[in-house]
């Protein structure tokens, strides 16, 4: 067998990162609304995750921003003239869209798109399906820009396909691998995937949250699935606990997360929690492996503090002994719960045996911890050999990276600061060059015109 790796990819933060308090469901997002952000300590910050794991050993990648200010949205949205003029109209008749056009939000690339390995799929080929993310204005004008991304990262129709978001409706909500997990005995093996949703858009049996809204649906799982060629006995659908959506669990990954044959979940994380384990159970062993469930109870650990420290926005790692490692944000550790529940996970006979800490507050700020930022990929070496290689991290890309962030990022920005139409000069400008350093050609809007 050729042997494969998970691959993940990190989204570079972008020079417009804000805390524009633009995600309702969000509770990180809304509370730190119009505060003054730094996009040069994000980025820094984000950059330093990537170059640890890389040192550690594990395969990583780097995923570039988006453009913004996205004058394309704002002119759709009426506004004329020239681009400095669109950015001064919206910011004096209205901030808010003028806010949504300059969010950095594709820095978590878990929302980029749905991911399906070649093992998988009916074709053999590592399908890519780019996430509508219609549940939010900021975030439904990416997925253009990340089909053009994507398509450059894995170019070669040999062993990657490629699928455009689905239709942008409210009955195919999808929020891309946020809401994905896949479970498997190696990384080159068949697995299970396993979709979470938040409520069905036909199917009344499905009870939907009261206060904050259902991101992802069932339909659009299905869709994906049937997208990539997904065998049946092959996928799991579970539908995540409307309680736990309204008390702000936005994304599955707020409140559990997978890798190999180990589920990290809240007690309260799923509806009809038994059968969704046994059917996990069985078809994973099917194809060859052995699920461990490992239960987080609400005694231990209650809803309010795995969304607060992001407990469960952690990044679960296969390390070269076949022990995981568990990557968790500085929030997990200044949590006394949370840490004396970790404290005792790794002192156990289970299958997590490290935490690591990372800073990561300018992400954690805005609503996005360590899992947000990280887009996996599941290769085989031929594959992997496929990928561009620009976007393979390395020590001198890292350091490349760092003195770009260094020469075109802003030290602070606030909500007055989206109205300078130098922000859209600097952020071109910017993405002009990162697109030569990563090798990804003609990406950005306006680089097409």
């Amino acid at each position: 067998m050729i042997p494969a790796y998970e691959m993940n990819f990190d989204g570079l933060v972008g020079p417009t990162h804000n805390y524009g308090g633009l995600s309702y469901g969000n509770v990180a997002s809304q509370s730190n609304s119009q505060a003054a952000s730094s996009p040069k300590e994000a980025a820094l910050q984000g950059l330093g995750k990537m170059k640890a794991l890389m040192e550690m050993g594990f395969k990583q990648g780097v995923f570039a921003p988006q453009e913004r200010q996205d004058v394309a949205a704002l002119r759709s949205l009426g506004f004329t003239g020239s681009d400095a003029e669109v950015i001064a109209r919206a910011a004096k008749e209205a901030m808010p869209l003028l806010a949504a056009c300059s969010s950095a939000s594709s820095m978590w690339t878990a929302n980029s798109c749905t991911v399906s390995p070649s093992a998988d799929t009916a074709d053999g080929r590592v399908h890519f399906t780019a996430a509508n993310l219609n549940c939010k204005f900021h975030r439904s004008i990416e997925h253009p820009t990340t089909s053009r991304v994507l398509g450059a990262m894995f170019a070669n129709p040999q062993h990657f396909a490629h699928h455009a978001a689905l239709p942008a409706v409210s009955q195919f909500g999808d929020e891309g691998a946020a809401n994905h997990t896949r479970f498997c005995a190696g990384y080159g093996q068949a697995g299970v995937e396993f979709f979470v949703f938040g409520r069905s858009a036909f199917d009344p049996r499905y009870p939907a949250p009261q206060r904050y809204p259902a991101r992802q649906t069932l339909e659009a799982c299905q869709a994906v699935a049937r997208l990539h060629g997904l065998s049946d006995d092959g996928v799991v659908y579970a539908q995540q606990n409307p309680a736990v959506i309204d008390q702000g669990v936005f994304h599955n990954d707020v409140i559990a997360v997978g890798n190999g044959e180990v589920l990290f979940y809240h007690q309260d994380a799923f509806l009809d929690t038994e059968r969704v384990l046994a059917e996990l159970g069985d078809k994973l062993a099917r194809r060859g492996g052995q699920f461990q469930a490992v239960c987080v109870s609400r005694e231990a650990v209650g809803v309010e503090d795995a969304v607060r420290s992001y407990l469960f926005n952690s990044q679960l790692l296969t390390r070269a002994d076949g022990s995981m490692l568990l990557i968790v944000p500085e929030e997990c550790h200044k949590n006394a719960r949370v840490w004396n529940y970790l404290q005792q996970l790794t002192a156990g006979n289970g299958p997590i045996r490290e935490v690591k800490v990372f800073d990561l507050k300018q992400s954690m700020q805005n609503g996005g911890g360590p899992a947000c930022l990280r887009l996996r990929v599941a290769l085989n070496e031929t594959e992997l050999a496929a990928v561009n290689p620009g976007v393979i991290m390395t020590p001198t890309l890292h350091d490349t990276l760092v003195s770009w962030v260094g020469k075109h990022y802003r030290d602070r920005l606030s909500e007055a600061d989206l109205a300078d139409p130098q922000l859209l000069v600097e952020c071109r400008t910017a993405l002009d060059e990162l697109t030569q350093i990563l090798k990804l050609g003609s990406v950005y809007p306006f680089q097409l015109v």
